[in-house]
């Protein structure tokens, strides 16, 4: 995310909304959000991407691609066995979730193309229909690729581990006690919580 009237407008905010994310944001620094397109290559990355490790996933990703094309399409996914598949290193589960998603998508039922003007809720309740796509998958959708700026993932674990790291919680945080910490963080909670996932990652505070 560059360095924008926008961006500095989001930063001024949150360090003046929340003195214990003012601190947060002072110790990690400038702002780099990396985004991808709202596309279906970006969705089927990411259900492959899904509980592996970053090595493992980019070495089947790339044995992926090499069998399937790269960008990924329906049509390139479909070609392939479930065999075929199965050899480039995809569970049986995965398979079966990237075929569905393959076959919505060609069958007309993902909107791609008009996603970008859905509600958050519209958004989820379409990228749900997919087997294996969650809630989680929809919230890094909707903040990653269609860029929603106001997008709190109740569901993940490194924004949970955060809020009871920094929030002074004994317990792990259930979503309503996330959404009112949160709550002074609107309309820039996307922002808010990749500071709390980098918070983590380099170990501050």
């Amino acid at each position: 995310m560059a360095q924008t009237s926008n961006h500095r407008k989001a930063l001024n905010h949150l360090k003046k909304s929340d003195p214990v994310l003012a601190s947060i944001i002072q110790q990690v620094g400038p702002c780099s959000i990396g985004f991808n397109d709202p596309t279906f290559h970006t969705l089927a990355e990411s259900i492959l991407y899904q509980q592996l490790n970053g090595r493992a996933a980019a070495t089947i990703f790339k044995r992926f691609t090499d069998a399937s094309g790269d960008p990924l399409t329906p049509e390139g996914i479909l070609k392939l066995t479930d065999a075929e598949m199965r050899a480039v290193g995809l569970s049986r589960q995965k398979t079966s979730y990237l075929r569905d998603l393959s076959e919505k998508t060609a069958a007309g039922l993902m909107e791609w193309d008009r996603m970008s003007n859905f509600s958050e809720e519209e958004v989820i309740a379409h990228l749900t229909q997919v087997k294996g796509v969650g809630v989680w998958t929809a919230h890094m959708f909707l903040m990653f690729s269609l860029r929603r700026p106001d997008i709190l993932p109740t569901g993940d674990y490194g924004i949970q581990a955060a809020i009871k790291k920094y929030y002074k919680k004994r317990k792990w945080p259930k979503p309503a006690v996330m959404q009112k910490i949160a709550k002074p963080w609107a309309p820039y909670r996307s922002i808010a919580c990749w500071y709390l996932w980098r918070s983590l990652d380099i170990k501050t505070v």
